[in-house]
């Protein structure tokens, strides 16, 4: 892909959207990022285009993607709402097959199990605690998985995270399919890798678990 090309992010100023909008600047992108609050907007570019607005308004999806060539999707669901990560994903691809752009790159909790998984007893457990504690979340993120598979059009990748830390860069990132291969990441190393899939299409309709 040329560097010249437009990315569509959203959750970018979240904890690790921030830095993926760093490093789509620092690698030559345009950034086109949707903000609900602009007051938390820290980074200030040229290169940067601000659309405000709600990610649940598919008006506001649909300016923010038109012309871009990748979406990315760090979106942090609301404190204390009903789960809505299906239904904005499903509202994100269904706009990207309208405007035939079909590169995708998500993002979602380790604790998301699927078909093909072999995860360790303890990552099992886990998992299991997850579904038990936070079952409306967890069954829309399951929602979300079906959704992504029946769109077929669109490249897209899931990846699949442990717990995040703010910190620098370690620039170790192991990468597994069927298990968490650690327990936890920085914000940064996700930030990078992400960035990387854009060109690196290894992922694509692949759920990747990533650790350092």
């Amino acid at each position: 892909m040329d560097n010249s090309y437009k990315i569509a992010i959203i959750g970018g100023t979240g904890k690790v959207g921030r830095h993926i909008v760093s490093r789509a600047i620092e690698n030559g992108y345009q950034v086109r990022m949707l903000v609900r609050n602009p007051e938390r907007l820290t980074l200030r570019d040229d290169r940067i285009e601000i659309v405000e607005g709600d990610i649940r308004n598919t008006e506001t999806i649909r300016i923010l993607i038109k012309d871009c060539q990748i979406v990315i999707n760090t979106f942090g669901q609301p404190l204390k709402e009903q789960p809505i990560y299906s239904s904005v994903t499903e509202n994100i691809l269904e706009i990207m097959e309208d405007f035939q752009i079909d590169r995708y790159i998500g993002v979602t909790g380790g604790s998301l199990t699927i078909d093909g998984d072999r995860k360790s007893i303890i990552n099992r457990v886990g998992a299991k605690m997850f579904e038990l504690f936070f079952s409306n979340m967890m069954a829309d993120k399951k929602k979300e998985w079906h959704i992504l598979n029946n769109k077929k059009f669109i490249q897209w990748t899931l990846i699949r995270l442990p717990f995040i830390v703010e910190s620098k860069e370690i620039g170790l990132v192991k990468e597994n399919l069927t298990d968490m291969p650690g327990t936890k990441i920085t914000n940064s190393d996700i930030a990078t890798f992400i960035i990387n899939q854009i060109r690196n299409l290894r992922y694509v309709h692949k759920a990747p678990f990533i650790s350092n």
